[in-house]
């Protein structure tokens, strides 16, 4: 069986060099770190993970609580997942995947959580373990999100650039900062223009939207462009269009948000605000494992800047005219 002392052999370095790649990798260059991993896959070392838990009384595993509804979870969880997981194994963490009903099986050293609902808060926070949120949170918890008023505020204002005269906002009907956030994002944008905010909301089903835009087809006014809380609703609204008899992206625009696979699907294409998930996933990595190494001390929240996506729901701007 390998040994620490192989590693640092074929490696060249010391064994304490070794030994704080495996235990501190955030400690040293990735150079570094590729070397002694290299030499680690050669020699086929594996580290006593179990015996490095028991000196340092942990369980080595973090626990990422669902709390969504999965009938109506968007896909973003697996580049979510992946940059959890990238940087937890590097640090020779686990990550476990649990629900409301599983959430005793075994122990853990801390907690991300996701789907968190305002009615959650008292319970999360009674927690004695360090926990991280995944979704934007105004009741002192630590998170990571998307920047959700700037993104709909940009797509707002992409609306109004692509020449689209009337701009509706289609929400979800949640009582959660990040649709009030988003929701504020496109209010920002029309009241800038003067114009009159027009919101709508539903849950996250794309046959509401639909049965919503088929429902009230001749109220809507021509050249509206639809700015939608989710992939989801807008996949509706452009459905809806289309069996209504609108045409997209000249009669009508739809603007989603989330950019992870609903909008590569739909036809054409949604324009969406695309989320840089792996990225969050790895800082709420960090952010969980430095709560743990510092002793549950809080780490603050983090908005992370979206980006739009161009798609065929949507007039092109060209040259800043559409």
């Amino acid at each position: 069986m390998a040994t620490l002392s192989d590693v640092a052999k074929l490696a060249n370095v010391s064994k304490m060099t070794v030994s704080r790649v495996i235990n501190h990798p955030e400690q040293v260059t990735d150079d570094l770190k590729e070397m002694v991993y290299r030499a680690m896959r050669d020699v086929n070392y594996r580290p006593n993970i179990a015996a490095k838990a028991l000196v340092n009384n942990r369980t080595q595993i973090i626990k990422f609580l669902i709390l969504e509804d999965l009938d109506v979870a968007e896909p973003y969880y697996m580049k979510l997942l992946v940059g959890i997981a990238r940087v937890l194994s590097e640090r020779q963490y686990s990550l476990q995947l649990v629900t409301r009903k599983s959430i005793d099986i075994g122990d853990c050293d801390a907690f991300i959580v996701t789907g968190m609902l305002k009615a959650d808060t008292d319970w999360i926070k009674s927690f004695e373990k360090p926990v991280v949120i995944f979704g934007e949170n105004h009741d002192g918890l630590d998170s990571v999100d998307t920047d959700n008023r700037q993104g709909t505020k940009v797509s707002t204002e992409y609306a109004l650039k692509a020449g689209y005269t009337h701009l509706t906002f289609i929400g979800l009907d949640r009582d959660e900062a990040f649709e009030y956030a988003r929701e504020a994002g496109y209010i920002e944008a029309v009241q800038t223009q003067q114009m009159i905010p027009d919101i709508h909301r539903m849950a996250n089903h794309s046959h509401l939207a639909s049965d919503f835009i088929k429902q009230h087809w001749d109220n809507i006014e021509k050249n509206t462009a639809f700015i939608c809380g989710s992939d989801r609703l807008a996949l509706g609204v452009e459905r809806g269009i289309f069996e209504s008899g609108g045409n997209v992206p000249d009669g009508y625009g739809v603007i989603g948000f989330d950019g992870v696979f609903l909008n590569q699907v739909s036809d054409p294409k949604l324009t969406t605000i695309e989320q840089p998930e792996e990225m969050m996933g790895e800082v709420i990595a960090d952010m969980v494992l430095n709560k743990i190494k510092q002793n549950n001390i809080p780490q603050g929240s983090k908005l992370f800047s979206p980006q739009l996506l161009i798609g065929g729901s949507t007039r092109k701007i060209v040259n800043g005219n559409n």
